[in-house]
């Protein structure tokens, strides 16, 4: 096998190729374009975030056999393309679960504790005790929307926290556990306190928390989004956020991410709404990074290395 890398990754997974007799060729600077134009000579692609793998690159990639992602989903790649012309995918989402659940768990904690809001304030001189009161996990109860890798993660993760259930809703049935509760979405919106999306980004997942789908809870909810910036509609969350519907939201992504998970920044004229969460002592932030540690760096490269060689040589 002959093996492009578009990406940098951990050493091991072209380590581990060359073991298993594949040639590794490392070319991360050259354009799409000038990466369309050689794809053929190769039987496999290793990608991360660099650029989206559409329908015209993959008509170029006569002899391509596998395209492995180091990330948890394919939302760069043309699936039904790629599979169309009997391409083999693998992503990692084994790889970084763990990550995104303790992202997730600290989003949350920053949240119910004002830790941002109380940092920032200390640092600039002001002791401010009962303005930073905070509220606790025990006794909630935790809505997971998306049950697989990274909703089942998040969900091991609220064991301990004595919260009084965590549910799950997916459109999947039979994905419940031990550590969580299948429901329908009515119950799911007439109980949970805090909503903790772990979605992929489809047709029905984009834009799927708006106005509408907010203004069913029973309850003010709290809302941690690892998943996918597109899932929600960023205006309604502000409005949601000024009408006290949404206390708080911890957003690792965001609406107005470009489609490889890059800078979003690089246009410039950010949003009104965009502009509302980073002034808002309600949100916290960060940069898609939630599956981003040390470890899953590691992880990531070996779940490729292995989906590949139980697929091919096994």
């Amino acid at each position: 096998m002959k093996v492009l890398h578009v990406d940098v990754n951990h050493p091991l997974i072209i380590e581990q190729f060359s073991e298993l007799g594949f040639q590794n060729d490392e070319d991360y600077t050259s354009s799409k374009k000038e990466i369309e134009n050689k794809i053929d000579k190769y039987d496999g692609l290793i990608i991360r975030s660099r650029f989206t793998i559409d329908a015209e690159f993959l008509d170029k990639a006569k002899n391509l056999k596998f395209i492995g992602r180091l990330g948890a989903g394919l939302e760069n790649i043309d699936i039904k393309h790629a599979k169309s012309l009997g391409i083999f995918l693998a992503a990692a989402p084994e790889g970084n679960r763990n990550a995104v659940g303790e992202h997730a768990m600290g989003m949350l904690l920053s949240l119910f504790n004002k830790l941002n809001e109380a940092d920032r304030e200390v640092r600039s001189g002001k002791w401010d005790r009962e303005g930073n009161r905070g509220i606790e996990l025990e006794g909630k109860v935790v809505g997971i929307i998306g049950y697989g890798n990274m909703g089942k993660a998040f969900a091991k993760k609220l064991k301990g926290f004595d919260v009084e259930e965590v549910v799950c809703y997916d459109i999947q049935g039979g994905v419940e556990d031990e550590n969580a509760r299948q429901v329908g979405i009515m119950e799911f919106q007439n109980r949970v306190d805090v909503v903790s999306l772990h979605v992929p980004q489809t047709e029905l997942t984009v834009g799927m928390i708006d106005s509408e789908f907010l203004n069913k809870f029973e309850n003010p909810i709290w809302i941690i989004n690892t998943a996918r910036g597109k899932c929600i509609k960023t205006a309604d969350l502000v409005e949601a956020l000024k009408s006290g519907k949404v206390l708080g939201a911890g957003l690792d992504v965001l609406e107005y991410e470009k489609a490889s998970f890059e800078n979003m920044f690089s246009e410039g004229n950010l949003p009104d709404a965009f502009q509302y969460l980073i002034n808002s002592d309600q949100v916290i932030l960060s940069p898609h990074v939630a599956g981003w540690t040390v470890e899953s760096k590691i992880k990531l490269a070996q779940t490729i290395v292995d989906k590949i060689k139980a697929k091919f040589l096994a």
